[in-house]
């Protein structure tokens, strides 16, 4: 199975290693990491100008943009439904088994 190796960073400088299982028909796993990476983005970038938000509304509003793609879709509402949820349960315990990297503060 082929894997998407990611790093992730948080604002407070905390980082994330997770090798994501890719779907097997995923085309392109390049596009895949920069598109993950976009959404990143744009998520701090409202936060920054918008000022902080709770991690369940940026959640659930990821969820919302989620449900939204899928729906764009023209395929059986099963069949999307299926596909989102192992999509999002593979991405969850790929995330889940990351150790949180922190920084280590230099001794005097």
């Amino acid at each position: 199975m082929k894997k998407l190796p990611y790093r992730a960073r948080t604002t407070t400088g905390d980082s994330f290693d997770i090798d994501f299982p890719l779907h097997g028909e995923t085309l392109d796993a390049v596009r895949v990491g920069q598109l993950l990476s976009a959404v990143l983005d744009a998520i701090d970038k409202d936060i920054a100008l918008a000022g902080e938000t709770s991690n369940g509304d940026v959640l659930q509003a990821v969820a919302m943009a989620m449900a939204i793609r899928a729906r764009m879709i023209h395929a059986p509402r099963t069949a999307l439904e299926t596909l989102s949820m192992q999509l999002l349960q593979t991405a969850l315990a790929a995330a889940a088994e990351a150790a949180r990297n922190t920084p280590q503060v230099g001794h005097a």
